[in-house]
């Protein structure tokens, strides 16, 4: 979303374009969530360095120091340069501490990162904001600096990159979604929804939970967008008239309805399997009854004493 369609007094965010190419709205990941995720990953890659630190302790003890410092060096690049490379590039811009925290790496459009930003933005990482590498502590400095005083959080590594980091999971905010008005409903219950996929109803449910945060010129693109979409993957289309919003409320509220039946359903299948199983098991092993025989480990059949009568074949008498 544009500088110009933000709300007034909030923070600029950024946009996320799913798999469907929707436009979501989703806040800048600021200082301290940006922090934590820093010293989640750093704690993971020092982690990494103490383990190879320790498996070539060998070579210190055997006197090969310049084999201790290339292996160390190699370490450090791999660790340092590689490892977040590789990570936000094949998850899509993401590290250990941006999963934990739930932040994401996107383009400036919001489109996915691709192995060019996550290489210039671990480049300039490795250079000159991990302290000691080039820049020392003054490198922290620069990028506090920078990341409080720019306008969407952008560290250096963003601004070379032109990438921005959002905070892709949000807290609940409590906003239930509402059910299908009742002069729908007959409609909805006809609905094919079997090509609405997650992503796309997340979307939905974003864009519906997010609305008072929006304004109406931002809503209404982003409304009429999700429609499109979904009206290109469900069947039969609404009744005319059918307003935008109302539209969406009643697709993502009749899907949770069946969510919800289907799931009742198979309780109901389960708790009835298991009924059934307790019945067959009950007619299969019938419990024992006052005329059942003992079996050979009740105790009152070895309780009898033994015989005395000799073995007359084999000479075996029984111990007195």
């Amino acid at each position: 979303m544009a500088a110009d369609e933000q709300t007034e007094g909030t923070p600029a965010g950024g946009l996320l374009l799913t798999g469907e190419a929707v436009a979501i709205e989703l806040p800048v990941a600021r200082l301290g969530t940006r922090t934590l995720a820093i010293a989640i990953d750093a704690a993971c890659q020092y982690g990494l360095v103490y383990v190879a630190q320790f498996a070539m302790t060998g070579l210190l003890i055997s006197g090969d120091t310049a084999a201790y410092l290339v292996g160390l060096l190699l370490t450090i690049i791999l660790v340092f340069l590689v490892w977040p490379i590789a990570f936000e590039t094949l998850s899509r811009g993401r590290s250990p501490g941006k999963f934990a925290l739930g932040l994401r790496v996107v383009r400036d459009d919001g489109g996915p990162i691709r192995f060019r930003q996550a290489l210039v933005r671990g480049l300039v990482g490795f250079a000159l904001e991990w302290p000691g590498v080039l820049l020392g502590p003054i490198a922290w400095i620069i990028g506090l600096i920078t990341l409080l005083f720019n306008g969407r959080a952008k560290r250096l590594g963003d601004i070379a990159a032109g990438t921005i980091v959002l905070q892709e999971r949000l807290p609940d905010r409590g906003v239930r979604i509402p059910d299908v008005p009742p002069q729908l409903q007959p409609w909805a219950q006809t609905l094919d929804l079997t090509r609405l996929d997650d992503e796309l109803a997340l979307a939905m449910r974003r864009l519906i939970t997010r609305a008072s945060d929006l304004r109406l010129p931002a809503l209404l693109k982003l409304e009429a967008e999700l429609v499109a979409e979904v009206a290109e993957v469900t069947a039969p289309p609404p009744p005319t008239g059918t307003p935008p919003a109302v539209f969406l409320v009643s697709v993502l509220a009749e899907r949770r309805r069946r969510t919800l039946q289907r799931s009742a359903e198979r309780r109901a299948a389960a708790a009835k399997f298991s009924q059934q199983t307790a019945a067959v098991a009950a007619a299969a092993f019938p419990a024992a009854t006052p005329e059942t025989p003992a079996m050979p480990d009740d105790p009152a059949v070895w309780a009898k004493p033994a015989s005395t009568e000799p073995a007359a074949a084999t000479g075996y008498r029984p111990p007195a």
